[in-house]
């Protein structure tokens, strides 16, 4: 069979740029088609050389040829990608419509939720804070910012959804998903689920502050941050793009998650960043059985996070035990927090309640925290 432009063409127009209802065809992001044979290849075109979808859009346009052309067509390894300086340069032209040039403008305090080490609960804990907090009467927005491993969309059961994409004074904005009165927006809405996001610093970044900037977030009381575990270029990016409120420091018991959750203190109270500790949340503190809810087993060491949190004159927040329920909630998208009679349900509405008073508090006694600027390669600088 011989294959022809319109043929792939076609094939193409079945693929959407992620969040948007246009495919990449009529988007006019295919250019310079060529057949040789079996073999074909075009070029993608896309408006910065950062777009965090082009992994994802080139294996979209793979699995589209393959389809609907022939799964003899030779595709693989000849999609080009180019930047378009003319839509660049309109890009330039029409700047965000932010309120005295800022970022999350209507948002009256930002709250990054991290921990030093991978695995201690992190994600789930931001899930369910966002719910208690919602359920307080609060307007409160999530930023999935695990870039290379985003969760919070199975947590809320809402994996399949996908975002819509508007304009607003001509500029593209993104509504965000929103579930048990929490607006979300996270990465794992733009791509396959079974896809692992191999992406670079400058590509995860640049998604982060796609996140930030075009969603239409509205006015809110909360937004949470749920950070990538560590420290790195999301953690530096977040603190250079905005004012955060403060941070929540959400580590196990056992001496070595304590030991990265000191690093994790330490880079946001740092005096090149300076962002307030709102507190430590001491997660999956004791094993309580459901058969035994009166029981309490230490698997992980007793009071270590809370000890942390005495030695480094910092409030504990919350401990939070292990239950079973915490994990089902988490897997059928139907937060703990919801149950507010449960002992789970009653731990997260505590920790929700003293998260609110230390942001009043952090409010009242401290000065707004300053977006850090990078001064050279070598550090950084408030501004």
């Amino acid at each position: 069979m011989a294959y022809s432009e319109e043929l792939v063409l076609s094939a193409l127009q079945k693929v959407k740029y992620p969040g948007s209802d246009k495919d990449i065809v009529s988007s006019g992001m295919v250019d310079d088609i060529k057949i040789d044979g079996r073999k074909i290849s075009f070029s993608l075109i896309v408006k910065k050389e950062t777009d965090p979808f082009i992994s994802s859009l080139k294996k979209a346009c793979v699995s589209a040829i393959l389809t609907y052309v022939g799964q003899a067509a030779q595709i693989k390894g000849n999609i080009t990608v180019k930047t378009s300086r003319i839509e660049t340069e309109k890009v330039k032209t029409k700047p965000l419509n932010l309120k005295n040039n800022k970022i999350l403008p209507n948002v009256k305090n930002i709250i990054a939720v991290a921990s030093g080490k991978g695995g201690v609960g992190k994600s789930t804990l931001a899930v369910n804070l966002a719910v208690s907090i919602a359920q307080q009467g609060f307007s409160v927005g999530l930023i999935d910012a695990d870039i290379y491993g985003p969760s919070i969309p199975k947590m809320f059961k809402v994996e399949n959804e996908r975002p819509t994409v508007f304009k607003r004074d001509g500029v593209d904005l993104i509504s965000p998903v929103s579930s048990y009165g929490v607006k979300m927006l996270s990465i794992g809405f733009f791509v396959n689920q079974e896809d692992a996001l191999v992406w670079r610093g400058p590509m995860a970044t640049s998604a982060l502050k796609q996140l930030m900037t075009q969603g239409d977030w509205g006015e809110l009381d909360f937004m949470l941050i749920d950070l990538p575990p560590g420290t790195n270029d999301i953690h530096l990016t977040l603190v250079q793009e905005v004012a955060v409120t403060g941070a929540i420091i959400v580590s196990t018991p056992q001496d070595i998650a304590l030991a990265d959750a000191i690093k994790g203190i330490s880079m946001f109270t740092g005096d090149k960043v300076n962002v307030p500790i709102l507190g430590i949340v001491e997660n999956m503190s004791w094993f309580t059985p459901e058969e035994l809810p009166e029981n309490r087993y230490y698997i992980f060491g007793r009071d270590g996070a809370k000890n942390l949190a005495k030695k480094m004159n910092i409030p504990l927040l919350g401990q939070i035990p292990i239950v079973q329920s915490i994990r089902e909630g988490g897997d059928q998208g139907k937060p703990s927090a919801l149950d507010t009679k449960s002992i789970e349900g009653m731990a997260f509405t505590s920790l929700a309640e003293k998260v609110i008073n230390q942001v009043e508090q952090r409010n009242k006694n401290l000065a707004p925290t300053k977006i850090v600027e990078i001064t050279n390669m070598d550090g950084c600088s408030s501004n």
